[in-house]
């Protein structure tokens, strides 16, 4: 710096008039121009002050020199050309906001003139039918009035396109002219979810665009039932993609309105439906047991108990004893009940509440009774697959679903022990399996997952398995018992032939430290007429998981209801 200063000297110039550039390390947002805060271009140092004398380097490395003639005046004159930009910004600074104040007057005045527009139904137009969504092209070209939430607004170029939702469907609506005009005013606050009535005409897209349904309603009137919130209220900002998974749950009742929500919810009530028609089709009848019972089925402690009247009683784990009750009366039985379990479990397929789908049948081995649940399962997915609601919302939720082939795969548990060894599949404490594990969930869905189509797990050994399960006559260690297994779920099923020879269930009793006064009726059914008997139980909520690629069983019912969570 000595020699710049003997320069600067020679030359007869002030130390207050040097300004410092460094082209490397220098900043001209934060730069002061000094030696230890310098400019990085010498335009920003002229900017700072128009007579200086500009001290330049290339780098730290470099020292610091008077800056060249040739580089003064091209820097001279990209501070002229900053100024002129600085100046013409400022000028089209002006017009946009003169232009902004026009247009705001404008819309104002449009806004005035569209608040005085009385919008009437048109008196020579046809009477409007009114109609469900679903129903739309059967109502082509015809005048209809169409009653549902908005599911998107969009407004472009003087049209309001409106995508209405009732819960059968969707519709997509155009407004234009004087409909358009006057909707421009009355819709400013209606939010998202607002509940509106359009009428109007049906009218098929013409080629090249497209629509749900391929086409649209032409509206000619409409009437605002309930105009939802718009700003931080808005229904849009309630939800959103980046919203953690508690938020979510706490926001179920919000959540189901989307496209993918309910239509899981909608595959559900369509498999419910072919579910029962399968059952029809297997000549069974349907039966509903009660919820508040006195005994168990799956072990006591998974269950919810409470006090009845001064008495101990639990929710349900099972209607099956009662299904049981029920086969002399109507031969093959089903019900479609919730069923609850006290299971402390947070996986991605288990409940607290869950819809249980069950059957028992009179008079059949465990070979037949296989073969009957295949033909449940696999008439069920037919049906679903031909259903005409359901069958287009399973390829939007699982476009890469395939029915499954039959038979199904048969694998004994001692063979999947031996597999879960030999693909070191491991327990979850790290170990291989051995025979009499309880084999894990996770463990399992690896299985599965890896085999990649429905098993059927048979033979569980006794001790793994619930106490009413009949045994293998010749390995009276097995039961006759079966989970079947899907891809991407694991068990969605599980079931056995039950014990029908009542001192072998009055041992089973004994074995489980089970009373068996409470279970005196369940017990006489071996007494009255007994017989070879098979029943199953199957997880509406898993099965739906399988069906509609979904992760986790949450998903699939209305409000989902697991540990320490029962709201909303």
């Amino acid at each position: 710096m000595v020699g710049v200063e003997k320069d600067m000297a020679e030359m007869k110039i002030k130390p207050e008039a040097f300004v410092f550039v460094d082209e490397s390390s220098g900043n001209d947002e934060v730069g002061k121009g000094t030696e230890s805060e310098p400019f990085k271009t010498a335009i920003r140092a002229l900017q700072a002050i128009e007579n200086c004398t500009v001290i330049i380097r290339k780098d730290s490395s470099s020292q610091y020199e008077p800056i060249g003639t040739n580089a003064l005046k091209k820097a001279k004159k990209g501070v002229e050309q900053a100024a002129r930009k600085k100046t013409k910004a400022g000028e089209n600074e002006k017009l946009a906001a003169s232009k902004a104040i026009a247009a705001k007057e404008a819309e104002a005045k449009r806004m005035e003139a569209a608040s005085k527009i009385v919008l009437e139904e048109p008196k020579d137009a046809p009477k409007a039918e009114k109609i469900l969504i679903t129903d739309s092209t059967q109502y082509r070209e015809k005048r209809v009035v169409v009653n549902g939430w908005v599911h998107r607004m969009r407004n472009q170029k003087g049209i309001i396109f409106v995508v209405l939702r009732d819960g059968t469907g969707y519709l997509q609506s155009v407004l234009t002219g004087k409909v358009c005009e006057k909707a421009s005013y009355d819709f400013i606050n209606l939010g998202p979810e607002s509940t509106i009535a359009l009428y109007g005409v049906i009218k098929e897209l013409p080629e090249g665009k497209s629509a749900p349904g391929n086409h649209e309603l032409v509206v000619d009137y409409y009437d605002i039932l309930h105009a939802a919130p718009t700003g931080e209220e808005a229904f849009t900002n309630r939800l959103n993609a980046e919203a953690e998974p508690s938020y979510l749950l706490d926001q179920r009742h919000l959540v189901i309105r989307g496209e993918t929500a309910s239509a899981v919810l909608k595959v559900r009530a369509r498999v419910l439906r072919a579910m029962r028609d399968a059952f029809e089709d297997l000549r069974m009848t349907e039966v509903t047991p009660p919820c508040m019972v006195q005994t168990q089925v799956e072990g006591g402690a998974t269950l919810f108990k409470f006090n009845y009247y001064g008495q101990d009683a639990y929710l349900t784990q099972s209607s099956q004893l009662y299904l049981e009750a029920a086969l002399p009366a109507l031969g093959n039985v089903y019900c479609v009940q919730e069923s609850f379990r006290a299971e402390k479990s947070l996986t991605r397929r288990h409940l607290s509440e869950f819809t249980h789908v069950e059957a028992e049948m009179p008079f059949i081995n465990f070979k037949e009774y296989l073969e009957l649940l295949e033909e449940f399962i696999c008439q069920t997915i037919d049906r679903i697959l031909d259903d005409p609601v359901a069958a287009p919302l399973i390829k939007q939720l699982n476009p890469d679903f395939k029915k499954p082939s039959r038979p199904f795969m048969r694998l004994t548990y001692e063979d999947a022990i031996k597999y879960l060894n030999e693909h070191n599949i491991l327990t979850s404490e790290g170990d291989h399996h051995k025979f009499g594990d309880d084999i894990a969930e996770a463990a399992e869905r690896k299985m599965t997952d890896q085999i990649n189509c429905p098993i059927f797990l048979t033979h569980f050994p006794v001790e793994i398995k619930s106490f009413y399960m009949q045994r293998v006559k010749e390995r009276p260690d097995l039961t006759e018992s079966v989970d079947c297994l899907m891809p991407n779920v694991g068990e969605i099923v599980g079931g056995s032939m039950r014990i029908f020879d009542m001192e072998e269930l009055l041992a089973a009793y004994k074995r489980e430290g089970i009373d068996p006064t409470p279970y005196y009726w369940f017990t006489e059914q071996r007494k009255y007429g007994t017989t070879e008997h098979g029943g199953f139980g199957l997880g509406l909520e898993r099965f739906l998981a399988w069906l509609c690629n979904r992760y986790t069983v949450r998903e699939c019912c209305l409000f989902p209801r697991f540990t320490e969570r029962c709201k909303p």
